[in-house]
């Protein structure tokens, strides 16, 4: 079973869902690629066996170059008239080498024309370089978690950011200093919430320190993830943000937001909180929308998005211009002990190589719901306890984007990049164009 997605007479990429019986060599063989390719564009362990259900990305590059004796990055994009990042985006192997191999195919070109994307990507000071040097060429925006904000209007952090930024510059890649209220144990702390909020003089001093940091430390912009917001308090977060819009475009620099649209569970039926969203984004040069996805959380065993809620969807669209829209693309997994139990339950977060190893490990087989666009498997465990994981693959991002562009919207956010998921990218890349973030300026 094969999901294509199909430009002009030719095919883009194609998502194999993986059969009873299939083998690495076999679906290779299949599409007539080699195994070795099968493996590093999906990021597998070589030969490892598959999980029935699970998916793997196919892609036809629109050009290609064998690697002969004395090439260099830097040649072959000369004489292909390409970037070097082109070429790092389209084979993000490279970015762990130092050299190129005589006899291996790079990839030159996808035919990516299916638009345009920009892409936001949250990580944190103290990311793997490797990770965070495969990632780059995919991302407009980098929002970097350094600092947490005091109760003076202050902000303590490292100086590990720095290194981070100047890495970013070299992928063209914007960066921006995240602002939240989290405090040093991971917890949102609601007292730091309340000073700044309710003291216009402190307002003023967290401006100025802001302002100190995006000088000294190379800063594009500030993205300011607000926490707690309600409908009832709201007023007191434009204010704030009304303040630091007027001053830091005074000086240049963008101002965006991170805005939780509060999906929750009322009497078993989706629903979110109804901001005034039009003036948030009055104040501010972009929104991305975004349920954060942290370690475990207590929620029920299911895996809903803003993408998959329509209602939400169309209200973020009567109040905020598509330009300004990012919509958050969740790439993690969950996995629930059942049965769940309200307020009791806890669901520990995976990653898309961890959920992959775990369906192998309990001989799984991988289902997909269309109505969330979200891939699980059940399995029980040592203690006979009886478990269900929900994740994201390739036919998840396939279709979410594909959903958002229907709606106008090109702007996506992921939390987070903190490793690098292969599928995620491949998806991506080969079919859109990656807007870069470095002209953010005002």
């Amino acid at each position: 079973m094969a999901f294509c997605t199909v430009m002009g007479m030719g095919i883009i990429m194609e998502i194999y869902v993986v059969q009873q019986g299939d083998t690495i060599d076999s679906v290779a063989s299949k599409f007539d690629i080699t195994a070795e390719k099968l493996i590093v564009d999906n990021g597998m362990q070589a030969y490892d066996d598959l999980v029935v259900g699970q998916t793997l990305v196919i892609t036809y590059p629109n050009q290609t170059y064998n690697v002969k004796e004395g090439d260099t990055l830097e040649g072959i994009a000369e004489v292909f008239q390409v970037t070097i990042l082109q070429l790092l985006r389209n084979n993000p192997h490279l970015a762990a080498r130092e050299y190129l191999y005589i006899g291996e195919t790079l990839v030159i070109s996808f035919n990516n024309k299916n638009g345009r994307l920009l892409i936001d990507g949250y990580t944190y000071s103290f990311i793997n370089d490797q990770v965070l040097r495969m990632t780059l060429p995919y991302l407009s925006n980098l929002l970097i978690l350094n600092y947490r904000t005091t109760n003076n209007g202050g902000f303590i952090g490292s100086d590990k950011d720095v290194s981070v930024i100047q890495t970013a510059l070299l992928y063209e890649t914007a960066s921006s200093f995240v602002i939240t209220a989290y405090s040093d144990t991971g917890a949102i702390d609601t007292s730091v919430i309340q000073d700044i909020l309710l003291n216009p003089k402190i307002q003023e001093l967290a401006i100025e320190n802001i302002l100190q940091i995006l000088r000294t430390k190379g800063y594009h912009s500030v993205s300011l993830a607000f926490q707690l917001i309600s409908v009832e308090n709201q007023k007191y977060y434009l204010d704030f943000l009304e303040r630091i819009y007027i001053r830091l475009h005074a000086e240049g620099y963008p101002v965006f937001l991170t805005l939780n649209p509060g999906l929750y569970y009322d009497k078993d039926e989706l629903t979110f909180q109804k901001l005034n969203y039009t003036e948030f984004s009055r104040l501010s040069d972009g929104i991305l929308f975004l349920s954060y996805d942290w370690g475990s959380i207590q929620r029920p065993p299911t895996q809903f998005s803003i993408i998959t809620t329509p209602q939400l969807l169309d209200y973020i669209i009567d109040q905020v211009p598509l330009e300004k829209i990012r919509i958050g693309l969740p790439t993690f997994g969950y996995d629930w002990r059942l049965p769940y139990v309200p307020g009791v339950s806890k669901a520990n977060a995976l990653n898309y190589e961890s959920v992959i190893r775990l369906a192998k490990e309990m001989n799984a087989v991988i289902n997909y719901d269309e109505s969330i666009l979200s891939a699980y498997f059940e399995y029980t465990d040592e203690d006979n306890l009886k478990h269900i994981v929900w994740f994201k693959d390739a036919r998840s991002i396939d279709s979410s984007i594909q959903i958002l562009k229907s709606y106008g919207i090109s702007g996506i956010g992921i939390w987070n990049i903190m490793y690098y998921f292969h599928q995620l990218w491949l998806v991506i890349n080969t079919q859109y164009e990656i807007e870069k973030g470095i002209d953010l300026k005002l």
